[in-house]
């Protein structure tokens, strides 16, 4: 039987305090979602004791290019053992490239970008220093792909600029969020399955039967998918139960609620 003990969640948000009483409100509001918790690193911290879940990767969100430096100094306070931030830059930010390098010299396994909120093409050669300063730096790079729920549908974050910034830059070790592109699957399942390139798995084990998920979990190499809840959007403990009801080889299981993670984070 899969068991939780020391599971990873590799995409939680939060906020401060102060900040998440009004950001939460704002964000249900416009992805038309309700949120579980109440957007709090205490209030994640006793959902992950609830959930058997023994490390969160908090991603932050610089929606403007003067948020980096608060985030960062945010995302100081609040590492932990069971709280690894990601901070974020924003890539119109002309200081983007020395902000991944004071991000990397602080400590930080990598950082979060975000292409709706961000406003950028994922495969946009622009980024392309922003890209070689992360991989350079040995940081990871978790970003949002797939359609947002929050946006019109477009296609900066689809599965095909996924393959195309891969090929492009391939020492950039890129998480993709929601199995590779949300609600974009059967792109993800024609341009993405199979190849090395690392899926966490929020909003797709609710949107997605399980003989789909289960396809597309077995069908990519096992060490390229993670565990991840978007919490505070969904609960990790039924984000868990969802995927233990999959039935996957153990082993299989136990590479993506954790060894996986430990692999990247170190």
């Amino acid at each position: 039987m899969n068991t939780t003990h020391g599971c990873i969640d590799f995409h939680t948000h939060a906020f401060p305090d102060q900040v998440a009483a009004s950001a939460i409100p704002a964000l249900e509001e416009k992805g038309n979602v309700k949120a579980y918790l109440d957007g709090t690193v205490s209030d994640l911290l006793a959902s992950m004791d609830r959930a058997g879940i023994e490390k969160s990767v908090i991603c932050s969100i610089a929606t403007r290019p003067e948020q980096f430096r608060p985030i960062l100094d945010w995302s100081r306070a609040i590492r932990s053992p069971r709280i690894i931030p990601f901070p974020s830059v924003h890539p119109a930010d002309p200081g983007c490239t020395e902000h991944i390098h004071r991000i990397a010299e602080l400590g930080f396994k990598g950082i979060k970008l975000h292409p709706y909120y961000q406003d950028f093409f994922l495969d946009d050669p622009d980024l392309d220093p922003l890209y070689r300063a992360v991989a350079d730096h040995g940081l990871l790079l978790v970003v949002h792909t797939g359609l947002d729920i929050g946006f019109p549908p477009d296609d900066r974050a689809a599965p095909q600029r996924i393959l195309n910034l891969a090929r492009r830059l391939p020492t950039l070790r890129l998480v993709t969020t929601h199995l590779g592109g949300w609600n974009m699957w059967d792109e993800v399942r024609r341009t993405l399955t199979g190849l090395p390139v690392y899926m966490e798995l929020s909003f797709s084990l609710d949107f997605l039967d399980q003989i789909r998920l289960r396809d597309m979990i077995e069908s990519h190499p096992p060490g390229y998918v993670l565990f991840g809840s978007d919490s505070p959007w969904a609960d990790q403990a039924t984000t868990l139960k969802m995927l233990g009801r999959l039935g996957l080889d153990e082993e299989l299981y136990r590479g993506i609620v954790r060894e996986n993670a430990l692999g990247l984070l170190g």
